[in-house]
């Protein structure tokens, strides 16, 4: 028995010393993070997928508003801006009016505009030639009547009657602006 204690500390003081090592050697900024998924994504449209497809890829678009990340639980209260500087209701509560912060550029180097959150809705609410593949956002937004511009950095959501929690729509990992499409 006393030699089987004697083998367990060589072994023991070399698993604590490669584990100490791993841990002091701290993350590097880049590189390639891989994660499992048991899903199969069909594609990385987060406008055409369901929930469980979008999850692996929710990271890699930003919302006008978000919930705050920091909270144990989303609410009205807890929405913060992401593409939005800030946003108000009008006095009817039927339209929400966002504005936009400024210098935010897509992954091609083009400017972040109002037109490109009009062109999200107007793609999911089908109000555009183009249609999506499958659209499971559609009815979320049926009190949605339309999206307005107002120069490139102010939007407005124009509702058919008032829905205060509509904001919280628009704050999900769901409710991402998306690249425009292009014409073939």
């Amino acid at each position: 028995m006393n030699r089987n204690i004697r083998g367990f500390w060589p072994m023991s003081a070399f698993l604590a010393a490669l584990s100490i090592s791993a841990t002091a050697s701290g993350q590097k900024p880049g590189g390639v993070l891989r994660t499992y998924s048991a899903e199969s994504v069909a594609s990385l449209s987060m406008l055409e997928e369901f929930a469980n497809a979008q999850r692996p890829i929710m990271g890699m678009f930003n919302n006008l508003v978000m919930f705050d990340q920091h909270q144990k639980q989303g609410s009205l209260q807890s929405i913060v801006p992401d593409l939005a500087a800030s946003w108000a209701w009008n006095e009817e509560g039927t339209d929400l009016t966002f504005q936009l912060r400024q210098g935010v550029k897509w992954h091609d180097g083009k400017p972040f505009t109002a037109q490109d959150v009009k062109c999200t809705w107007d793609l999911i609410t089908e109000r555009t030639p183009e249609k999506l593949r499958i659209n499971p956002q559609k009815s979320i937004y049926s009190n949605l009547e339309e999206v307005r511009t107002r120069g490139d950095y102010e939007v407005s959501f124009h509702l058919k009657q008032p829905q205060p929690a509509f904001p919280t729509l628009l704050a999900n990992g769901f409710a991402v602006i998306s690249v425009p499409r292009q014409s073939a």
